[in-house]
């Protein structure tokens, strides 16, 4: 598949051209985990700083080499075309050579083991397997011969990856535990990850449908789709005051709850909206979850 030629005479310069390949905007949700493993570290009398910032880069960095990825994979299986509804990709719209997008995938990804090498230093041979698992999935996603993201399996990875292991690995990496603690605080986190997702299959329902990409809202519908938004930030506002009743965190566990008008908001806003217009509702999801985050992580450190 050819793309379309740019007009050159409107290309930005390279250094925006990459930018806009990284998804800035999606880098909040790597953030986000790491955030929420610092609190339960604090909360545990293992925070380590060292530790925390190795944890910030491999996730950034985890997450630009997966956006890389995804920009090739979509292209090539024919999900990205000119009736895409989300924001430019570089390698559809021929900004940037598929060959380079995918060279620099590699980099990104390799760039990670340098930090990572002193989590698996810290943690051992289970970080060490994380890490793996971990690249493995942000190729995974759109590659390979079993496409994650084309299979309906995309929201179980993401809240594997952007909650469970990745709260419990940061968390791990500083206290040298893993504590129920760390695993019931990655529930809310992923679940708005994966509310992240699902807004982008929500609106991309269509054209996935015409690309052959089986999300789980091509599989089931919209009304579906609306259905486990709502159920996944339900849940998510639903953890802290169970861990507060439970007498495992005091009442600061209940911080997020300052965000509940928002998610209130983005649950109404996509229960009605379609299409391009759910662009907005994506973004006000990844805010969503990084102000949780902050809330959360805050109420667990001095809880």
């Amino acid at each position: 598949m050819t793309p379309a030629l740019p007009n050159l005479t409107s290309i930005p310069p390279p250094w925006r051209l990459w930018l806009l390949a990284a998804r800035p905007r999606t880098l909040p949700a790597a953030v986000a985990p790491v955030i929420i493993g610092t609190g339960v570290a604090v909360a545990e009398g293992g925070f380590w700083a060292p530790a925390a910032l190795a944890a910030v880069l491999v996730a950034l960095l985890l997450q630009i080499g997966a956006n890389l990825a995804n920009d090739v994979f979509d292209f090539r299986r024919g999900a990205d075309t000119a009736a895409r509804l989300g924001p430019p990709r570089v390698t559809q719209r021929g900004l940037i050579a598929p060959e380079r997008v995918l060279r620099a995938t590699w980099l990104t990804l390799g760039a990670a083991l340098l930090p990572g090498l002193y989590l698996v230093l810290r943690g051992g041979w289970p970080i060490l397997t994380l890490g793996l698992l971990a690249i493995v999935a942000a190729l995974a996603y759109t590659g390979g011969p079993y496409p994650l993201g084309y299979n309906g399996l995309g929201e179980v990875a993401v809240f594997l990856f952007f909650g469970l292991i990745a709260v419990a690995g940061t968390a791990y990496v500083q206290t040298g535990d893993l504590t129920g603690l760390a695993l019931a605080a990655s529930i809310p986190i992923g679940g708005i990850a994966t509310a992240i997702l699902v807004v982008n299959n929500l609106r991309d329902l269509p054209t996935d449908r015409v690309a052959g990409k089986r999300t789980l809202a091509v599989r089931f519908g919209r009304r579906a789709t609306i259905t486990e938004y709502t159920a996944l930030l339900g849940a998510a506002y639903l953890v802290p005051p169970l861990l507060w009743l439970a007498d495992t965190l005091g009442p600061w566990a209940i911080l997020p709850w300052l965000s509940l008008p928002i998610a209130i908001r983005l649950i109404r806003a996509i229960a009605t909206e379609s299409g391009p217009a759910l662009n907005a509702r994506l973004a006000g999801t990844a805010r969503l979850q990084l102000i949780f985050a902050v809330l959360f992580g805050l109420g667990i450190a001095v809880s």
